[in-house]
């Protein structure tokens, strides 16, 4: 089983059928799509050594080659690294040597970058669309390679408490199964409607483009490349039933910028990644009806943990409406999904305790990470390290997250690497970063810290080696940071400090 077996099969079935759209424009069909994608794969084996199992990383923004980029890796055997293009280029070299990855395909800006500091793994930095690119397009086409359904197909880069990335393996089987459950329970989808990837190709649009490929629908990519609420307006006029995967902050953009908007033309607005304020729901139903789904998950289990499906937030005539949009909905139904409390044992409604999952999405267990995989997978159970408690109507309400992962505008930050960074600093004695509730980006980064130093010195600290995403935003400087008996900063004292900050 090859996942990318659905693209070969509708070049063959549905040839004429528009497959991938730029804008208004379309840019090849689904005939085209198969056809180039299997030269590519065939100039990745032939010119560039990839072999079934070989890891090859994208780092790209949001672009129509990056559709062809993921699925000739696929063609080849090949296991897809998708990697955020926010990411700073030392931190895409560590995804790439911690792969093993001998071939990176990405964005021209990116691939400069990574010139300069190749690690020795790697061979191949190719440029999506330069010379070298369009090169490998004129190989002789391959079939999809023969896979299993519990071969790895794409390696999802996630972070736990220590920020240092782990690398979920996630099978074609995995990735089909998570295809399934989108099409049976958050969003029915058919040949010739359409995506908008607005948000980044390398974790929640991307991992729906699949489900597209299944039914023949038009992958999308915005020409800003990104999230535009304008140009999001713009598009939903010219595609036929046009959905899009958003993070609440993206939504609740939306909303600010609707106008007199007429929504008729969106079909689905998938939002995750972090938590929507009830008030927020409410607005962005007011704004676009019957069109908003919710779902939770991780990249231990993409995409498929719950659903809070169209029906149940748009039902405002039923009983507990208000507390169901407060929640993260009901377990699909391709999965499990217990509460739990530390010794594996379910709890029940109205306990809260650690959210565990078992199914056909979840995982197989981290790259090279043993210690890693047998703390999270245990007796066939994913432990998330979210707190939730499910309600007696069966929905979910996430409480807190135990691994104090900070959720800024749908991505995750690690208070960790952060913390890192900033003891570089010769002035800095101790520093303890947290999340700060924010009512647009959800939560931003606030770095607490002992010592003597210059906001703006640290922040150029922060821009030449991690992410600019991840900066704090602000410097709030202590003469201790609040520890229990053991020594250990106790981080919800200091939110409640944090509190007390703001409110002064």
């Amino acid at each position: 089983m090859n996942i990318a077996s659905w693209l070969a099969r509708n070049g063959k079935a549905n040839p004429m059928l528009p497959a991938l759209g730029h804008g208004r424009r379309i840019v090849a069909t689904y005939g085209e799509l198969a056809e180039r994608t299997a030269r590519l794969a065939g100039g990745l084996a032939t010119r560039l050594g990839v072999r079934p199992g070989d890891r090859v990383v994208i780092a790209s923004k949001n672009d129509p080659d990056y559709v062809a980029a993921l699925y000739a890796i696929w063609f080849a055997g090949g296991v897809a690294v998708p990697v955020n293009a926010k990411l700073h280029a030392h931190e895409i070299v560590f995804s790439i040597e911690d792969a093993g990855a001998a071939v990176v395909l990405a964005s021209k800006d990116i691939a400069e970058s990574l010139a300069a500091i190749a690690p020795q793994c790697l061979r191949h930095v190719v440029s999506l669309g330069g010379s070298e690119w369009n090169s490998l397009g004129s190989s002789d086409p391959v079939a999809p390679a023969a896979r299993r359904p519990d071969d790895m197909a794409w390696l999802f880069y996630t972070s736990g408490t220590t920020g240092r990335p782990k690398g979920a393996r996630l099978s074609h089987a995995n990735l089909a199964a998570m295809s399934y459950a989108y099409l049976a329970e958050v969003d029915p989808t058919a040949p010739g409607d359409s995506t908008l990837h607005a948000a980044p190709m390398s974790h929640g649009a991307g991992l729906y483009m699949m489900a597209h490929i299944l039914r023949g629908a038009i992958n999308v990519v915005p020409e800003t490349g990104g999230f535009d609420a304008g140009e999001v307006f713009e598009l939903s006029t010219h595609w036929r039933r046009m959905s899009l995967f958003a993070a609440p902050t993206m939504v609740k953009r939306m909303v600010g910028a609707a106008g007199d908007f007429d929504p008729s033309g969106l079909r689905t607005i998938i939002y995750g990644g972090g938590p929507m304020y009830v008030e927020d729901a409410i607005a962005a139903l007011d704004v676009f009806g019957p069109r908003l789904a919710q779902i939770y998950g991780q990249g231990e289990t993409p995409m498929t943990i719950t659903v809070l499906d169209k029906a149940a937030i748009a039902g405002r005539d039923r009983s507990n409406w208000r507390a169901a949009l407060g929640s993260v909905g009901r377990p699909f139904g391709m999965v499990e999904v217990v509460v739990a409390d530390t010794d594996g044992n379910p709890l029940p409604a109205g306990v809260s305790g650690e959210v565990l999952v078992r199914g056909p999405t979840v995982m197989s267990g981290y790259w090279n990470n043993e210690a890693a995989t047998a703390a999270t997978l245990k007796d066939g159970w994913l432990h998330t390290g979210d707190i939730g408690a499910v309600g007696e109507d069966g929905n979910l309400t996430l409480m807190d997250r135990s691994k104090d992962v900070i959720i800024s505008g749908g991505s995750n930050i690690y208070p960790r690497e952060v913390e890192e960074v900033l003891l570089v600093h010769p002035g800095i004695r101790e520093v303890s970063v947290i999340g700060r509730p924010d009512p647009e980006w959800g939560e931003v980064v606030v770095a607490y810290v002992v010592g003597d130093a210059e906001p703006g010195a640290l922040d150029t600290l922060c821009l030449e080696r991690i992410a600019r995403f991840k900066r704090p935003k602000e410097y709030v400087f202590v003469d201790a940071l609040p520890k229990n008996n053991y020594g250990k900063i106790v981080k919800t004292t200091l939110r409640e400090m944090d509190a007390g900050h703001r409110a002064r």
